[in-house]
């Protein structure tokens, strides 16, 4: 018995490559069709995709096109070909507006955008669009069984802006530009008022204003260490146990003192 199904599934195996192999070159767009759609039920999505490429130009404006496109395109989500994915998703939605897969194809091309994200330290130009789809998706569908995976996704992609926005300021501060390092953190701590790096954020800017005014030339050195010694103060008043409070008290003991010459 176990001698004859291995002997079946041999010949359904030959004669399902014989069939896609058949398709492959025959004219006939129907067929093609056909042949597609048994290679995507049975997941065979590469395949599908080869098929669905020969007959999509033909195939527009048809009765059956919606399903084909649509096949095409979950079969590139499923090959995780996300950029072809996420457009075939877009040009679906664009074309198919009232269609029963509309929401789950707005959803799906929102999803290959956040794929494509990279890390932080790259260029987020994918990360933003990614945020731009998704929050189009839940205004759109606030009822959606995808909305929690929706919110989720968006807020973990504007945490990774945020860290590349904190990690950039410190940049500035790493290099010694410290009059762009302290312009940088002021418009972190502005743009992310709610941030978790915000007692970084202040003591870093504490840090840059502290070495930009012990190196700075005798006339520009006083109003350098007052605002050095203020941004002291805005960390203790953020935190008064924060963790950089010995580093931040050495700097205040040496602004004072500096200061001191200006006050005879």
């Amino acid at each position: 018995m176990k001698k004859f199904l291995a002997v079946f599934a041999v010949i359904v195996f030959f004669s399902s490559c014989s069939e896609y192999q058949k398709a492959l070159k025959s004219e006939d767009v129907e067929m093609k069709f056909n042949v597609a759609t048994k290679m995507y039920e049975a997941k065979k999505y590469g395949k599908a995709i080869r098929l669905f490429e020969q007959i999509a130009p033909a195939y527009k404006g048809k009765p059956s096109a919606e399903k084909m496109f649509y096949m095409y395109c979950q079969s590139l989500y499923k090959t995780e070909q996300y950029y072809l994915a996420g457009y075939q998703f877009e040009s679906f939605a664009s074309s198919y507006p009232r269609s029963q897969k509309m929401e789950e194809a707005s959803f799906l091309g929102a999803k290959c955008f956040v794929q494509l994200s990279p890390v932080y330290s790259l260029d987020q130009t994918d990360t933003y669009k990614a945020i731009d789809k998704l929050q189009s998706f839940i205004d759109t569908y606030p009822q959606s069984s995808n909305l929690a995976e929706a919110n989720t996704m968006a807020k973990t992609l504007r945490e990774k802006l945020e860290k590349k926005a904190y990690e950039n300021a410190k940049i500035y501060n790493n290099v010694a530009d410290y009059k762009a390092a302290m312009v940088a953190f002021d418009n972190f701590i502005i743009n992310y008022p709610g941030t978790p790096y915000k007692e970084k954020a202040l003591f870093y800017k504490l840090d840059s204003a502290y070495k930009l005014a012990i190196n700075s030339i005798q006339s520009k050195m006083e109003e350098r260490l007052k605002n050095a010694k203020q941004a002291y103060l805005t960390l203790i008043k953020f935190k008064a146990d924060t963790e950089f409070k010995a580093q931040a008290d050495e700097m205040l003991a040496r602004i004072d003192k500096d200061l001191q010459q200006f006050s005879k």
